[in-house]
Order: structure tokens, then sequence, then C-alpha cells
């Protein structure tokens, strides 16, 4: 139970803080401050609860540690559950502290939330919103099975997948504020509703599909051999 609440609160740190950032500071730090939140936020939790659950905070990871063979069937059910409660708890919580400004609307502000076309930062269509959100996860996988390989230097893993979360913000946050990750896409969509929630599904389903890919390029192409 206790890696599956590390898993919660992972998610929910994750979203207060990547989603925060945006929110509460975006105007005054820009995207290249929010790709630092988001990824300097993952950085220190695999830290912090990497030896308790592997600190995956991201039901992409999950899924796609489970086509690798290194979870368990019931593990991903529970890591699941856990990181969209963290998300969602994390984008309720985030609300309730932006909302104590006093022209702060949920409406006009959000929660950092994702989206496409018109909810694009820079009004990308929704074709390249789910090819940008595959691509940019199949990147972020790719670091992450190769900076936990047995071969890879060891201590250095949180440091290679916080850079690279960061990157892959500078990337994505103009195109559909990225997501890479289900949990933190659907707390926000599901706290703000109306147009952002109908569009929560790309972000459902575009960072899963990138997970598999990956998983499955690793495994059986780019996974160095036991020696």
């Amino acid at each position: 139970m206790n890696k599956y609440f590390a898993e919660f609160i992972g998610t929910f740190v994750l979203v207060l803080i990547g989603c925060g950032s945006a929110v509460v500071a975006g105007s005054q730090i820009g995207f290249l401050g929010i790709s630092m939140a988001f990824g300097l936020a993952v950085l220190v939790m695999v830290y912090a609860i990497g030896n308790i659950s592997g600190c995956h905070i991201n039901p992409a990871i999950t899924i796609s540690m489970l086509v690798a063979g290194k979870i368990s069937g019931k593990d991903t059910v529970g890591y699941l559950i856990a990181q969209f409660l963290g998300g969602i708890v994390g984008a309720l919580i985030l609300y309730l502290i932006a909302s104590g400004k006093a022209d702060y609307s949920l409406a006009a502000n959000g929660l950092g939330q994702n989206g496409y076309g018109e909810l694009s930062p820079m009004k990308y269509g929704i074709g390249a919103a789910f090819l940008a959100e595959v691509v940019l996860t199949f990147i972020f996988l790719i670091v992450i099975f190769g900076a936990t390989s047995p071969k890879a230097p060891s201590g250095f893993a949180g440091i290679a997948i916080g850079w690279s979360l960061a990157i892959i913000h500078m990337v994505g946050i103009p195109i559909t504020g990225t997501s890479v990750n289900p949990a933190r896409s659907f707390g926000p969509a599901l706290i703000v509703g109306g147009e952002a929630l109908s569009q929560v599904w790309l972000f459902l389903l575009a960072p899963i599909i990138g997970g598999i890919v990956a998983a499955l390029v690793w495994n059986y192409i780019i996974k160095p051999k036991e020696t």
C-alpha cells in the first residue's frame, strides 16, 4: 500500500507544482520557467519516492512498464488509481489556492489544462497535438528505460529523467501545454470542465500509445544485451 500512496503523493506534487507554476507564475516565468518547474518536480520526486514505488507518477509510464514486463497487473491497477486520484487532488488544491486571488477566474485562467485548436497555446490543430504527444512521450520513456537500465551509471536516473521532461516541455508547451501524462491532464480538465474536459481524451490516449511503442522499441531493438 505504501507504494500506491507514494504514487498518489508524487502525482499530486507534479500537478500542484507543474500546473501551479503556469497558473500562479506563468506570466512572470514564461514557457521556460514552467518547463523547469515540471522537470524539477519530477527530478526531486524520483529521489523522494523512487526507492518506494519507482516514481512512475504517470499512467503512460506505468502502462509502458507493464508492456515491458517490469510491473505486475495488480500493481498497474493500483498505480493507475493512485496517479489519477493524485492528479485530481493536486488540481483541486491548486484551484483552491488560485481562487484566493481576487481577479482569478477558472474559465479565463484555467488550471494549466492541455488542449488543441483554440485551447492550444499557439493554436495547433488536433493532428499536430496528437503526433506531438505520442512522439514526446516516446522520447520520455526511452530516456526512462535507458536511465534506469542496470548498465546505466547509478544515482543519475533522476537527473536524466527530470531534465528530459523539462526539455520536452520546452517543445510541447506551445503545441498542447504538454501532457505526456494522462493523470496530469485529467485532474485539471476535470476541475475546469467544458471544452477542456471534452478534449482530454487525446491526452489520455496519445501518451499511452507513445509509452507502449517505447516499451516495444526498447525491449526488442535498443535494450542492451545481458552479459
